[in-house]
């Protein structure tokens, strides 16, 4: 039992400043924009320690029970804690955007930044890496399709009709997420899976960590999820109070909403990449842009229609073109079974660009 919590540190000290973060939050919020600021940087720091934990379980189920389930828990997990800050963030401030905005970021963020960031790191240490080429494309279809008729069409939708249309989209996500569940863990899950060579691969070091059961390691999974979004609910309100009239653009705060629910999500892909296991980068990059979509889209427009305040969910005729740009690059990339460092390079510098046009307020 103590060997245990040893291993989970990092995960017991988010959880210690997740507990003096409720009652110290009147405090770091009422002294001063500078504690503020300090506070929210330092809760961000805390969501990272209990992100590397998370990120080692949802490892360890992955290699337990294989692709496509132990990377599907990771990523729904991920956007659990994203709906749930949303959801908070919206009850507190009604942002019109932030919820097209964290979606639109979330989907620059793991396309573009994750599998970017994996396909070129990877690509450099093993050349090409090879993974499913079905997923890819079942992946990309499907994301095209949810963000068109969620974040497209809704810019020629009547304002009088936009409760219609809502009903409507949460309908058609329903329908595409269930079809897209039965696909991944039922006949045809084979496009979500990959065959490694069996062989050990050179320079590979032993695992020496205790055996985990399958069931602590989802239980620790999950307590590090709800963990994170009850340290990102203070950190939400310390660092918007920290960067009030400091010029910060005004999707900063998305932009770290989708970081914080991917944190687990960039650790995992980037060793699987490192450890030549492509398949799992594609199945949490493209899985968790599915899933962001598929999901937040519903449940916030759910409550939208229960609170009567829609949102504005259209996208920017630049977003759109980022979208664009980056699911025509990635259907290109990802049509062959392979990835390479050049692949990586073309989406990291689609996730600079996005990065750059959110520092000019696009």
């Amino acid at each position: 039992m103590l060997n245990a919590l040893k291993h989970e540190k990092f995960l017991l000290l988010a959880l210690l400043a997740a507990l003096l973060a409720y009652p110290l939050e009147h405090g770091m919020l009422h002294s001063g924009q500078a504690i503020a600021l300090a506070s929210g940087l330092a809760l961000i720091f805390f969501i990272v320690c209990a992100s590397i934990r998370v990120a080692h379980h949802a490892e360890l189920l992955a290699e337990k029970v294989g692709d496509p389930y132990g990377t599907m828990i990771l990523t729904l997990s991920a956007v659990l804690v994203e709906v749930v800050i949303l959801a908070i963030m919206m009850r507190n401030e009604a942002s019109p955007t932030l919820v097209r905005d964290t979606i639109y970021s979330a989907v620059m963020l793991d396309i573009n930044g994750i599998l970017g960031l994996a396909a070129l790191l990877g690509g450099i240490k093993h050349g090409e890496q090879a993974y499913n080429d079905d997923s890819a494309r079942s992946y990309s279809v499907m994301i095209l399709t949810a963000m068109g008729v969620s974040m497209v069409v809704p810019e020629f939708i009547p304002e009088a009709d936009w409760k219609l249309y809502s009903a409507f989209t949460i309908g058609a996500m329903v329908v595409l997420y269930t079809l897209f569940l039965r696909m991944q863990v039922g006949p045809h899950s084979y496009f979500f899976s990959y065959s490694y060579p069996q062989k050990r691969r050179r320079g590979e070091p032993e695992h020496e960590a205790p055996a985990v059961s399958q069931g602590l390691s989802i239980g620790i999974l999950v307590f590090g999820v709800v963990v994170i979004g009850a340290l990102a609910e203070v950190m939400s309100k310390t660092l918007d109070l920290g960067l009030e009239g400091t010029g910060a653009p005004p999707v900063m705060t998305a932009i770290v909403v989708a970081a914080i629910s991917a944190a687990p999500e960039i650790l995992t892909a980037l060793r699987a990449a490192l450890a030549n296991r492509m398949q799992s980068v594609v199945n949490i990059a493209l899985g968790a842009s599915l899933s962001t979509v598929i999901l937040t889209v519903p449940v916030m427009e759910a409550m939208a229609l229960y609170t009567g305040q829609p949102f504005q969910m259209a996208m920017t005729p630049v977003q759109t073109v980022m979208v664009l740009i980056t699911l025509v690059v990635s259907a290109i990339n990802l049509n062959d079974g392979q990835t390479n460092a050049i692949e990586g390079m073309t989406h990291f510098v689609l996730f600079a660009t996005f990065i750059m046009l959110s520092m000019l307020g696009l």
